[in-house]
């Protein structure tokens, strides 16, 4: 079974790196862009078995190490 986790910072926290890659991208010729946030992705594969459970231990995994929860929200998707 395999998953993706999208974690990007909560509105209203800064993001100098996304604000960086806005000017560049401004700088290159690429008009019109507002704003840029960025953000992380992780793939994860796991063992068959329950897709409940499998999202449960996934869950875990982001309060516990892949996200900042103070300052990053995640979405978990599974595939």
């Amino acid at each position: 079974m395999k998953a993706r986790v999208h974690v990007t910072l909560k509105p209203g926290v800064l993001d100098p790196q996304g604000a960086a890659i806005g000017q560049a991208l401004s700088a290159s010729g690429h008009d019109g862009v507002k704003s840029v946030r960025q953000g992380k992705v992780f793939e994860i594969e796991l063992e068959d078995g329950d897709r409940a459970a499998a999202e449960a231990k996934i869950d875990d995994m982001c309060r516990k190490l892949l996200a900042n929860t103070v300052i990053e929200n995640y979405a978990i998707e599974v595939i």
